[in-house]
């Protein structure tokens, strides 16, 4: 079988809820990455043989298979397809899983996996609240509703059963969200996401442009104290788990290039990373969260590796509990986990998260001279992918 490798990663910088990409439609922010990654590649435009594009809220401006409109927002020709991807949070991360596919059977040579999420202009939520609104009903079907009676799925919930279940209290929590903005920062004051970042330009209201551009994760808090941190109010009453000691609410779109041999021969250029092995399971849905841990083992003994092979990884921090235990149960180096920070600081834009997570790991494992990256995330339902890439 043939491999598959990735030429060219980037992503933009994460925005705030209303800040500096509330401007874009989410189609043409995803266009943006899209001209990014054939301009970095040098490719083609028509060598691209599909666009597939994770994407969580598929309602809206996100609505009519995004990735298709992306497409067409951006300067590939028409005779690119593209379609869209719904693995809750491992979106982008299943698109990548499925480009490569693609390429390592030969049915195609150059594919692009990405994901965009605009959590300003289509709200989390909204797939499930505007239907509920319509009186069209919920996703939770009447065996579903059988198979867990009483049960309302809830990754706050899950969050708070991890965090009880691996004796993870709230001081460690906040430790680990000032450490993640702590990296956040000198990653960004020491130019480590210069080489992954494409540069946006602001828009205004009426989506006409500044002329400012959106070069630096607005997420993170170059001020962050353990005090500040530790202030905030719990999310829910006796609980552990506070919005800063979870995920940012942001806008952004990442992507890949990813090719095979005959793919990399038309490019002439040199690889990024080999992708070395994928794999995804499911898991508890009720805790939800934990999917990352049996999905880590299950993917290293498949890859017949152990984790002390691997020099970096990138466990999205969805909320604070999810790494830590993932590092107990792991018995993983806490050195080699998300070296430049994480959702906590530079924002998860959910569908987008997978490829945002996979391009940071790239170029981390880069600019260190490193050989093994992981990437894993939890996501919706109980289920986690897992990707172990080589860099070259």
């Amino acid at each position: 079988m043939a491999e598959a490798y990735i030429v060219a990663a980037v992503r933009t910088a994460g925005g705030r809820r209303g800040g500096k990409l509330a401007g874009w439609h989410p189609a043409d922010l995803a266009a943006q990455v899209i001209d990014a990654l054939v301009a970095k590649s040098g490719i083609d435009p028509a060598a691209v043989e599909d666009v597939i594009l994770g994407c969580v809220s598929q309602v809206g401006e996100q609505a009519t298979n995004v990735a298709r409109n992306a497409v067409l927002a951006s300067t590939l020709p028409e005779s690119v397809p593209g379609t869209s991807v719904d693995r809750q949070c491992g979106s982008s991360q299943q698109a990548l899983h499925f480009a490569a596919q693609a390429v390592m059977s030969g049915s195609m040579d150059a594919v692009i996996a990405g994901g965009v999420e605009s959590m300003t202009r289509v709200p989390m939520f909204t797939p499930n609240a505007l239907p509920a609104k319509a009186g069209l009903g919920t996703y939770m079907s009447p065996a579903m509703k059988r198979r867990y009676p009483g049960v309302e799925f809830s990754q706050f919930a899950g969050a708070e059963m991890i965090a009880r279940n691996y004796g993870i209290e709230k001081e460690a929590l906040d430790r680990y969200a000032l450490e993640s903005h702590r990296r956040a920062i000198v990653a960004s004051r020491e130019g480590a996401f210069d080489d992954e970042i494409v540069p946006i330009e602001i828009l205004s209201a009426d989506g006409t442009g500044t002329g400012e551009r959106h070069a630096v994760d607005e997420g993170i808090r170059f001020d962050a104290t353990l005090e500040g941190i530790a202030g905030v109010k719990l999310i829910a009453e006796g609980g552990r788990c506070t919005a800063a000691t979870a995920s940012q609410i942001c806008d952004g779109a990442s992507g890949v290039l990813v090719v095979n041999e005959r793919g990399l021969k038309a490019l002439s250029v040199k690889p990024l990373a080999r992708i070395h092995h994928m794999s995804v399971m499911g898991h508890d849905p009720v805790i939800m969260l934990e999917a990352p841990l049996p999905a880590t083992l299950h993917a290293l003994n498949k890859a017949g590796m152990r984790i002390q092979d691997i020099d970096l990884y990138e466990v999205n921090e969805a909320f604070a509990p999810v790494p830590i235990a993932w590092l107990e149960a792991l018995e993983a180096d806490p050195a080699r986990l998300n070296v430049n920070g994480g959702a906590i600081a530079l924002g998860h834009p959910l569908g987008a998260s997978g490829t945002k997570l996979m391009t940071t790991l790239i170029h981390a494992l880069g600019r260190r001279g490193k050989r093994y990256g992981l990437q894993t995330m939890c996501e919706g339902g109980g289920m986690a992918n897992v990707t172990i890439v080589e860099r070259l």
